[in-house]
């Protein structure tokens, strides 16, 4: 019976991703925003995502929450249909300088991002800034539909693929010999953990993987955030901040490892909350990312 299941997943997927590709970046663009703008609001799984917006932006009025609601639908549809077109897509990248020593020097360094707007480019937009970022992310269940979305993420790059590391034991040790030998390796930080930390997100404490701190004080490299703007259809903007401080001996200022950990995690959570709440239809709010 799964199997039956995924393979009528991944007819689905190639289906739609052969459909995009051939209406092009602007048209697929255009398609699949409206389609999910009409057919998302209307699914149960929104229901979590209204939940998340009432929590996460509690001053906003019902029209408005339903407007960002629409809003991460559309966003969401451009995101799926103009996957197959990475390497086409149109970008600009602010705050270059905050990226110079690495791309002189290389790693070890981390960039942390979220899921906001069309999070596919962060890769190839630093990559064509000499940067050849790896990352970890959850694979699919389905392994085919997973090797179809991690081919469109190879087209984007010129020369070898970049690194992509699965979460799991054996992901977590491929990333770690990834940093280990002067890699950057970009996280996305913005899922729920259940075996994480509470941290407040969006002024909520939330359970958040701990993984960026704990990797950048072992190692005592920079952690870069970073963030993807949508301008219009596969156009984007993507926002390089200054690395976070790293608690500066944290024995020594009396912090234990564990309170360093602690508050590093707060200040990613801390950017993490501005650019969610400057462009809250850009975020992916379907993770039920706050206890009921």
């Amino acid at each position: 019976m799964k199997s039956f299941k995924f393979r009528i997943e991944y007819a689905i997927a190639r289906l739609v991703l052969a459909v995009a590709r051939r209406l092009g970046p602007l048209h697929a663009s255009n398609c699949g925003g409206w389609l999910a703008r009409l057919i998302g609001p209307l699914l149960p799984v929104s229901r979590i995502a209204r939940s998340n917006i009432a929590a996460g932006l509690p001053g906003l009025p019902a029209a408005a929450r339903e407007a960002v609601l629409r809003g991460m639908w559309d966003n969401l549809g451009r995101t799926v249909a103009e996957l197959p077109h990475i390497a086409a897509l149109r970008w600009e990248v602010a705050g270059t300088e905050h990226l110079a020593p690495i791309a002189a020097g290389g790693g070890p360094a981390i960039m942390v991002s979220g899921h906001l707007a069309n999070w596919e480019v962060l890769p190839p937009a630093l990559a064509a800034l000499g940067i050849r970022m790896g990352s970890v992310y959850r694979a699919a269940d389905n392994r085919a539909v997973d090797a179809l979305v991690n081919a469109c993420r190879a087209e984007a790059i010129a020369g070898a693929p970049l690194p992509l590391f699965p979460k799991g034991a054996a992901g977590a040790r491929a990333a770690l010999r990834f940093l280990a030998q002067g890699g950057v390796l970009g996280l996305l930080a913005d899922q729920k953990l259940n075996d994480g930390i509470a941290v407040p997100l969006l002024g909520r404490l939330a359970m958040t993987a701990p993984a960026p701190a704990q990797l950048a004080l072992r190692f005592g490299c920079p952690v870069v955030p970073g963030r993807v703007q949508r301008l219009g259809p596969c156009r984007f903007r993507v926002v390089v901040e200054p690395p976070l401080p790293l608690p500066a001996g944290p024995l020594a200022a009396g912090l234990d490892r564990q309170a360093a950990i602690q508050a590093l995690t707060l200040a990613i959570n801390d950017r993490l909350s501005a650019w969610i709440a400057e462009r809250p239809a850009e975020w992916l709010w379907l993770h039920r990312r706050w206890p009921r």
